[in-house]
């Protein structure tokens, strides 16, 4: 029960049953005030904060297909369902820490994003020819590591939006995330969708110049509501 109910004519605060008329009325008005005040000063309150971003498109139609570069140490390795937890921790290692984590709080815990790529590779447009991990092979096979990840839902006939486009930090800047953009599209292009769409946060500005010059262009501009929590006041 809140402890703050009022029923009958009586008050229970805090696990405590008080009848206005049979105490002090100065004695119960600073009892409610007091016990009013540290319940308010124990709240977190959720500050909010609009987040900018763009949606973005390309017309395969008019795509000219480049060819894809990867480093020697580097190899890409198609979709099969037994890599959605590889999928799923590259995810996690890739946003954690980043803004997009904040945009959508589940790419920044691992049981998201697991949870996250089972849904995903369940979707009735999930497009498996543009789903695609990248593995670094460099220190040999025992130590083969994921370290990169994209994948492709339809969303209708004629088109379809790649998705969770993620490269963890040590692996980025070797044009990693532009072979599996190539990759996803080249895929998209042979089951024949002829438009491609993604979204981006504005303050990622390395990942937009990357996909305005794959030939990505700007077709609307999106605000999503963030929620802030601050930190726990101690006590």
């Amino acid at each position: 029960m809140d402890s703050r109910c009022f029923a009958g004519g009586k008050v229970l605060l805090k696990g405590a049953l008080f009848v206005p008329g049979a105490i002090d009325c100065g004695i119960f008005k600073e009892v409610v005030s007091n016990a009013l005040a540290n319940e308010l000063s124990a709240m977190h309150f959720i500050k909010q904060r609009y987040v900018k971003r763009f949606r973005m498109e390309l017309d395969l139609r008019r795509w000219q297909r480049p060819r894809i570069g990867l480093p020697l140490d580097y190899r890409l390795v198609g979709w099969n369902p037994l890599l959605v937890p590889h999928h799923a921790k590259v995810k996690y290692e890739s946003f954690r820490g980043e803004i997009d984590a904040q945009v959508f709080p589940c790419l920044g815990k691992y049981e998201g994003c697991q949870k996250l790529m089972s849904e995903i590779g369940k979707k009735e447009g999930f497009v498996p020819e543009a789903t695609w991990l990248a593995e670094y092979i460099g220190a040999g096979p025992r130590k083969a590591e994921y370290c990169g990840t994209i994948q492709a839902v339809r969303s209708h006939r004629g088109r379809a939006n790649i998705q969770n486009i993620g490269v963890p930090p040590l692996h980025r800047g070797r044009g990693i995330g532009t072979a599996l953009i190539l990759a996803a599209l080249m895929g998209l292009d042979y089951v024949g969708v002829p438009r491609v769409r993604l979204e981006v946060t504005a303050e990622n500005a390395g990942a937009i110049q990357l996909y305005r010059r794959l030939g990505f262009r700007t077709i609307r501009t999106l605000y999503k509501t963030v929620e802030l929590a601050p930190a726990a006041t101690p006590r």
